[in-house]
């Protein structure tokens, strides 16, 4: 079973991901999980630690002459910036886990919550998400995400404005970002229980990146909106299709984005996600000290002002675990060429129903 898990502190020496279940033979480099790790760091209204860092995994364990063997992939990203992780404070900020952090788990310094709540951690779900990217790209998969609005502007030459804006009045803004996989085939996930359905575990994981505070999959909540006659994707043959797309069966329209019944459908997923505007602003909000409890205003840090496109990076590589997750339980195998034995076989038999 693929599974991943990260460790590390936003200011601490490093943050650390072990991707676990990923065949063997897969060829896979350094780079192709740095220009991943350089994706997410980029963008308009990225706060100033992103001149700091300079994202690069080192992959210390389950590679060997280039290519998987099998045993878990330890991914390493050294922080640069670790100046924070010893100044403490108590100034709680709203909007971040600080005042629910420290009542959970008993701590009298913010700065013990903060350092493992940061979104510093999604590097770590960068890096594993790239060889999941690359497992897929074997077959035929790509994700690749877009911003769709920024600021509540769906017009992409105001969003530079916009970010511009809220720097100046000590602000921040959010926006909303779709993630797109092709290529995916039919069979992924499983309607026969709860926690096997593809769009269930999909939403999980973007709904999971820090700072989105919704999830759709396909038409979304538009779908309410609308009769089923304009809703549900109506179903053609044509049998010229199966020797180029290995069925016959394909839909005009994609309303249910990819997904039915909590399986993949062969049409792409789409996945879009709305992201709060960044908590930590610079004109901060009136706030409490945890220590004094008296009235204060929130703590201040370096932060960004906008995080939008990076989060569909973010987006795109959570979506990439799920979807390689799904992949390995349906044509699952030790290494890469016993899957795609079994893949091949999946699809030739698929192609003849």
């Amino acid at each position: 079973m693929l599974r991943y898990i990260t460790a590390g502190e936003s200011h601490g020496k490093a943050i650390i991901a072990i991707l676990e279940g990923c065949p063997a033979n897969l060829a896979l480099t350094p780079e192709d999980i740095k220009k991943e790790l350089v994706r997410r760091q980029e963008g308009h209204g990225r706060g100033a630690r992103m001149k700091i860092e300079a994202d690069q995994a080192e992959i210390i364990s389950g590679l060997c002459h280039g290519k998987t063997i099998g045993s878990p992939l330890a991914l390493l990203i050294p922080n640069k910036s670790t100046e924070l992780a010893e100044q403490p404070f108590t100034q709680l900020r709203p909007g971040h886990a600080d005042l629910a952090g420290a009542l959970k788990y008993g701590q009298k310094d913010v700065r013990n919550i903060v350092e493992r709540a940061s979104a510093r951690e999604t590097a770590g779900r960068v890096a594993a998400g790239a060889v999941c990217r690359k497992l897929l790209a074997e077959f035929g998969i790509k994700i690749e995400s877009k911003t769709l609005a920024l600021g509540g502007s769906t017009k992409e030459a105001e969003w530079n404005g916009l970010i511009d804006q809220a720097r100046e009045k000590g602000d921040s803004v959010g926006g909303v970002f779709e993630v797109v996989a092709t290529g995916v085939p039919v069979g992924l996930g499983s309607y026969a229980q709860w926690d096997s359905r593809l769009d269930g575990a999909l939403a999980r994981a973007v709904m999971s990146v820090p700072g989105i505070k919704g999830v759709e999959i396909g038409l979304g909540f538009e779908a309410a909106k609308r009769p089923g006659s304009q809703v549900h994707d109506a179903i053609f043959y044509d049998k010229s299709r199966v020797a180029s797309h290995g069925s016959g069966f394909y839909r005009k329209t994609n309303n249910a984005g990819g997904i039915e019944g909590g399986i993949s459908n062969g049409e792409p997923i789409v996945i879009r996600a709305a992201m709060k505007p960044i908590p930590t602003l610079r004109n901060p909000l009136p706030s409490v000290d945890l220590a004094t409890k008296a009235a204060a205003q929130a703590r201040v840090e370096r932060a960004d002002i906008s995080a939008v496109d990076s989060a569909g990076v973010i987006g795109e590589a959570v979506a990439a675990f799920e979807i390689a997750r799904a992949f390995l339980e349906k044509f699952g195998g030790d290494s890469l060429e016993e899957v795609r034995d079994n893949f091949n076989a999946y699809q030739k038999r698929s192609a003849v129903l």
